[in-house]
Formats: C-alpha cells, sequence, structure tokens
C-alpha cells in the first residue's frame, strides 16, 4: 500500500531563531544555539548548558488553551 504525503508549509522553532530564514541565516554563520540556561537556575544540576529557544512567543502561533498544555 502506497501513501502520499503532502508538505503544505516549512517552518521550525529551534535554538537558532524561530522560522526558516532566521534559522537558515544562523547555520550559514556558523552561530551555535547552545550556551547557559537562563530559564531557570540550573546550580543543582550537572550541566548547566542548553539549547534553549528565545525569542519565541507560542501565543503568536497557538491557542492560549494549547499553551497552558505545553513546556514554554
Amino acid at each position: 500500500m502506497s501513501r502520499r504525503v503532502v508538505v503544505t508549509g516549512v517552518g521550525l522553532v529551534s535554538s537558532l531563531g524561530v522560522g526558516t530564514a532566521a534559522t537558515w541565516e544562523a547555520l550559514c554563520a556558523g552561530r551555535s544555539g547552545i550556551g547557559p540556561i537562563t530559564k531557570f537556575d540550573a546550580a543543582g544540576f550537572a550541566s548547566r548548558i542548553a539549547a534553549e529557544v528565545r525569542g519565541f512567543d507560542p501565543l503568536a502561533y497557538i491557542g492560549k488553551k494549547d499553551v497552558k498544555k505545553m513546556d514554554v
């Protein structure tokens, strides 16, 4: 049985940027999306670095009800 797939758009949210253009620009510039954790105090953890997503407002893309279910 074969299945058809249709891609209707490309979008992404990553530690390098929000959206394909910002992420691609960061990749081409050789920037890293990894850095010190800023969202919470990580002093009690073995690792204090992460690939955090900065500058992302989920309410611009997702309804308030769904955002409450997410860890953003």
